[in-house]
């Protein structure tokens, strides 16, 4: 089942999943739509020309018998787990776990969250009372969204399994806030707008000590409205009901969040300008692609090691401490997936950008990259310019040079578009 949002809302979506007791995953990306689309266009998951990566966010559902599992957006990171475990202060606690095998085929939030309970960290009634919080907003998100693109794959039920919700009462309640959440525009307009203190002495006055004390704390500019709702273990309507009469007033005001990522990716742009010698590994099983690879942007001032090995591969990296990784998707022992997940655990790769090369053009797999903290996503067949933008994108121009593939390695920029082509 896929298709695109203006052929049908989210709410049946899940309701047809709900009905035919389903198991699988309910992947979303919101974007606009293309002029060139067409309500009957029915592959418009693989027509990665007209839709490049990250064109939108990314949601993804897991559904047991007709139930939800589990939800999140495509942030990959445990910015989200870590808000909620605030509420028990055990947060530091995710410092301390390696990363558990579930965290490789599942989202890594779902397996740290596993982990926390199988420590006993947590207690599965707390387990349960943040998943369940996971997935009320996540809803709320999805069903405030109207253009985007969906697909719904049959698969295996997640594991190990924590506690699956009930869909019909879910959207009954969630769409009622949805519908609330409307009364506070245009002052509030975003779950991820950040409350910071105009007026404090009116505040002061007007607001009983404790409840002066929690607003002062948390409106920060910094912490949005989600964040506090997660920390106070309330729901969102509830957080700008509260805040809203004030904002009104102008007592409050609001500000947008900045992206967490984007601060990082600038943060390792800037370091990366200030080094001489810029240092990419690429992890590439096929020798005729590696090469390929290896030779165009040797070219282009780059100094690029491939490891064909992808166990290997882990262990160089944290010897080259690499500015930017290329890494396939599909490999032995472990895919690209899993070396990603791995890689992001550790403090030397959280901010490094890294970049899937992968034959599959599909949005599933876009979605999938993401999740497991992928920065972009490069589908093969691609050229030599396609490749130097996206290093261009992430490491800063440079300048390029004109040199030409001499006899060695001939025809290049071919064995990268025609996978079919094997170097001599």
């Amino acid at each position: 089942m896929q298709g695109t949002l203006n052929e049908i809302d989210i709410r049946s979506i899940l309701q047809l999943i709900e009905l035919g007791q389903r198991t699988g995953e309910l992947l979303l990306e919101a974007c606009a739509y293309p002029a060139s689309s067409s309500r009957g266009d029915t592959n418009i998951f693989k027509a990665s020309d007209r839709f490049p990566s990250h064109a939108g966010q990314f949601w993804l559902v897991f559904f047991i018998n007709g139930q939800i599992a589990y939800a999140a957006d495509n942030d990959g990171s445990l910015w989200r787990l870590r808000d909620y475990l605030r509420r028990y202060g055990v947060e530091s606690a995710l410092d301390q776990l390696q990363l558990p095998s579930i965290a490789c085929n599942n989202a890594p939030e779902y397996g740290y969250l596993w982990a926390l309970m199988e420590k006993h960290i947590l207690t599965p009634a707390q387990g349960r009372s943040i998943l369940q919080s996971m997935v009320n907003e996540t809803l709320f998100d999805l069903l405030s969204l109207h253009q985007g693109f969906f697909i719904f794959e049959m698969g295996t039920a997640l594991a190990p399994q924590l506690t699956t919700l009930e869909i019909t009462p879910l959207l009954t309640k969630i769409m009622k806030q949805v519908q609330e959440w409307k009364q506070f525009h245009p002052y509030i307009q975003s779950p991820n707008q950040c409350p910071v203190i105009a007026n404090r002495e009116q505040l002061s006055v007007s607001l009983p000590q404790k409840a002066f004390a929690t607003l002062n704390t948390c409106a920060d500019g910094k912490t949005s409205l989600r964040q506090i709702s997660r920390y106070l273990n309330r729901d969102i309507l509830t957080v700008a009901g509260a805040i809203y009469p004030y904002i009104q007033k102008g007592w409050v005001q609001l500000l947008m969040k900045q992206d967490q990522k984007i601060s990082n990716q600038n943060n390792q742009s800037q370091a990366i300008q200030t080094s001489t010698v810029t240092q990419i590994i690429c992890i590439e099983d096929d020798v005729a692609i590696g090469k390929a690879v290896e030779y165009i942007l040797q070219q282009h001032g780059y100094q690029v090691t491939v490891i064909k090995n992808p166990i290997k591969a882990l262990t160089l990296a944290f010897e080259l401490q690499p500015q930017l990784i290329l890494c396939d998707i599909a490999m032995p022992s472990l895919d690209g997936y899993e070396i990603c997940a791995m890689l992001r655990q550790s403090s030397d790769f959280r901010h490094t950008p890294l970049v899937m090369l992968t034959g599959m053009d599909g949005f599933i797999d876009r979605v999938r990259a993401t999740m497991v903290g992928a920065t972009d996503y490069l589908t093969k067949p691609f050229g030599e310019s396609e490749l130097l933008m996206l290093l261009e994108k992430y490491l800063g121009s440079k300048k390029r040079t004109n040199l030409k593939p001499t006899s060695l390695f001939p025809d290049l920029e071919q064995t990268i578009k025609d996978p079919d082509v094997r170097a001599g």
